[in-house]
């Protein structure tokens, strides 16, 4: 696991609690109890404090072992951090802290660490997030889509159907809209039934919202609905909340690789999970868009190798850094996977989903993009 220079930074005086966060739904689930944490935070606040035999065994073994001490009852605890690529996990005896301090949805958690132990606490009567009362009239035709996801290869398989949604935008944008109970039944059965009504229809389906720890499914007809709307690789899927129902729409031709020729960038793709995955690495780049504006400039030869080894390998060049890296580019039938040297990528990039990558061909070598 590579770090970054982070550890090297000299300690600066800080906010009295630098670190802030109103508890979510997976946060507060004592059947897999951990506490997210953003990446960010973590490093600036917590890891550049710790000894350097304490960074050395995070960055060997992915986890490290400290003393937390709750500041409102004075306990402490024996607990782990573990590293997750974007974010870190606070585990250990983290389920004991949900039961003892009976923590909720909404309630804020403020962290440092002081003498080497972290310090947390949950302060009474403070809720920074009071989910939306649903009496609240919704607008009868979502006037947004806060939610916005470009389809993937595992999104569009029929013979496994489901949509993976990021956990931040579902408890954002849908949960937040639910009453307690149904938040509470959720959390509890891991699944609930909801209406889902396609936009661009008006077909109504029976839905099931399913949770799985970083991020929720969408199940049920998802099948029915891949085959409907013909739904391939690169398509965008627009989801909200209104009327205590699920509204979705995918917009004609609305495609991440831009269809000018002309564009300097081409490719253009909005990050998702997959493509962020350090553990299985590779970025997947739509059909179409490779085939218009990366082979197009290939040689006869190169295209054949391609067809007949289902890979082929290339130079790539981060346009923001200079790097050169030597990559792969491999066939997988409508869509094609960049894989080698991607998962490095994404830890030295720090990428996260929603992040926009944007990828062209230039002069034998495959330049790529992601914009500050």
């Amino acid at each position: 696991m590579k770090r970054t220079a982070y550890y090297s930074a000299s300690p600066q005086v800080q906010d009295h609690w630098p670190i802030k966060k109103a508890l979510t739904l997976s946060d507060v689930d004592i059947t897999h109890p951990f506490l997210t944490l953003s990446r960010q935070q973590v490093e600036t606040h917590i890891i550049v404090y710790m000894t350097c035999q304490q960074q050395q065994l995070l960055r060997e073994e992915g986890q490290v072992g400290f003393n937390a001490q709750d500041e409102d009852t004075g306990d402490l605890y024996v607990m782990k951090l573990k590293w997750r690529g974007s974010y870190y996990n606070l585990i250990g005896k983290w389920g004991k802290v949900v039961r003892g301090k009976g923590l909720d949805v909404g309630q804020e958690i403020k962290l440092r660490w002081l003498n080497g132990c972290l310090h947390f606490s949950v302060p009474q009567q403070q809720v920074v997030l009071v989910p939306p009362i649903r009496t609240v009239t919704a607008p009868l035709v979502p006037d947004h889509w806060p939610i916005t996801k470009v389809l993937t290869s595992s999104d569009v398989d029929t013979n496994h159907p489901f949509l993976p949604l990021p956990r931040k935008a579902v408890e954002d944008h849908i949960l937040a809209h639910w009453i307690p109970q149904e938040r509470e039944r959720l959390r509890k059965e891991e699944q609930v039934p909801i209406n889902a009504r396609d936009y661009d229809t008006g077909d109504i389906h029976m839905m099931k919202l399913k949770w799985r720890g970083n991020y929720y499914n969408l199940i049920g007809r998802w099948a029915n609905i891949i085959r409907q709307k013909g739904l391939g690789v690169g398509k965008e899927i627009r989801i909200c909340w209104a009327n205590n129902c699920l509204y979705f729409s995918v917009p004609e031709d609305h495609y991440v690789a831009t269809a000018s020729g002309h564009d300097n960038w081409p490719i253009k793709k909005a990050l998702t999970l997959s493509d962020i995955d350090t553990n299985h690495p590779f970025l997947t780049l739509p059909g179409k868009a490779v085939k218009d504006h990366i082979l197009i400039y290939w040689t006869q030869q190169a295209r054949e190798q391609l067809r007949s080894d289902h890979q082929v390998t290339i130079n790539a060049r981060d346009d923001d850094s200079g790097d050169l890296y030597v990559m792969k580019l491999k066939w997988r039938g409508s869509y094609y996977n960049l894989i080698g040297k991607w998962g490095k990528i994404i830890r030295e990039k720090r990428l996260h989903v929603g992040r926009e990558i944007r990828v062209r061909w230039d002069h034998g070598c495959l330049v790529f993009s992601v914009p500050q």
